[in-house]
């Protein structure tokens, strides 16, 4: 089969597209025939080496898969044909760009019915990072005020939809080109905060979803008894001490594999309460290019690789 590996850290330039054998399954392991793979900015710092998750290389690179089951192992729950999606062996690599995973059945789900493949493999790590951290963390709640900084991004706009079908108040902060996008998601108020600082606006909040490390300008705009939700700094110990010190709640959220999640998220995506947004679309063979447009900062929702 064809997987995008790196042998080296470096620049998109380092991502190859090789010929490898296909995984062999383990027990309870099903393998997917990927119709397409999500980029997400996390594959952009593990190929840079900036954070350097799965040791030195060389590895397959990428997590998000969407695509049909081709075979079964003994004590797996789904069957051959089944469409699935997922993200599995997060934080181990998955080697996701590629034309079959292996995968533990228990760390896929049922494809959503109403979204193809590419859109499908736009989900899994974005939107488990944001139910994770809202629901399960937070446990966000009707009548709830929500900041949700980045939010046109990856995680950031299925933040503002999860947050939304769950009853919320949001508040998303973006840039004001993205503002319109973000209304069209729910989104109840927007700052630009390109002019605005959020915490000269907003205060007395229920949580703040932060993704791009704002620590105690974020702290800031809290009530006692809020929630500090953060996927930049969830291992920095200073600002979780500093958090509690305050009489706020800290969640450092690093994402993990969980099919229940995914099927509450498919099960809002099929009742049209959650979309994802799908800016571009690349080959497999052209996995550099997205990953370039990826560490741009400039995504609006998602980048795909399609397989195949």
């Amino acid at each position: 089969m064809r997987a995008v590996v790196q042998n080296s850290f470096g620049g998109p330039e380092v991502l190859e597209v090789v010929d490898v054998d296909r995984p062999e399954l383990l027990s309870g392991e099903v393998l997917i025939r990927v119709r397409a793979s999500g980029v997400n900015p996390v594959d952009v710092a593990v190929r840079s080496g900036v954070y350097p998750l799965l040791g030195e290389p060389g590895f397959g690179v990428g997590w998000d898969v969407s695509g049909v089951v081709e075979e079964v192992s003994p004590g797996a729950r789904f069957k051959v044909g089944d469409e699935v999606f997922g993200m599995p062996f997060f934080p181990r690599a998955a080697t996701g760009y590629a034309e079959y995973v292996a995968a533990p059945s228990r760390q896929v789900a049922r494809k959503p019915a109403s979204l193809d493949h590419v859109e499908a493999a736009a989900v899994p790590l974005a939107a488990l990072t944001a139910w994770q951290g809202l629901v399960d963390a937070a446990r966000v709640k009707a009548g709830d005020r929500v900041l949700i900084n980045r939010a046109a991004g990856g995680v950031g706009h299925f933040a503002v939809q999860i947050a939304k079908a769950r009853g919320a108040y949001v508040i998303a902060s973006a840039s004001e080109a993205r503002h319109e996008f973000l209304r069209s998601l729910g989104a109840d108020e927007v700052i630009d905060y390109r002019v605005t600082d959020f915490e000269d606006v907003v205060s007395d909040l229920d949580i703040v979803f932060d993704s791009n490390a704002q620590g105690s300008r974020s702290l800031s705009v809290l009530r006692r008894g809020g929630t500090l939700v953060t996927i930049m700094e969830h291992w920095n110990r200073e600002l979780e001490a500093e958090v509690e010190a305050a009489g706020r709640h800290f969640a450092g959220v690093s994402v993990e594999p969980d099919y229940a999640s995914l099927e509450a998220i498919a099960e809002l995506i099929d009742a049209g309460r959650i979309r994802p947004h799908v800016q571009e679309t690349f080959p497999l063979e052209e996995a550099g290019k997205a990953h370039e447009l990826v560490g741009s900062g400039q995504v609006q929702g998602k980048v795909v690789l399609t397989v195949g």
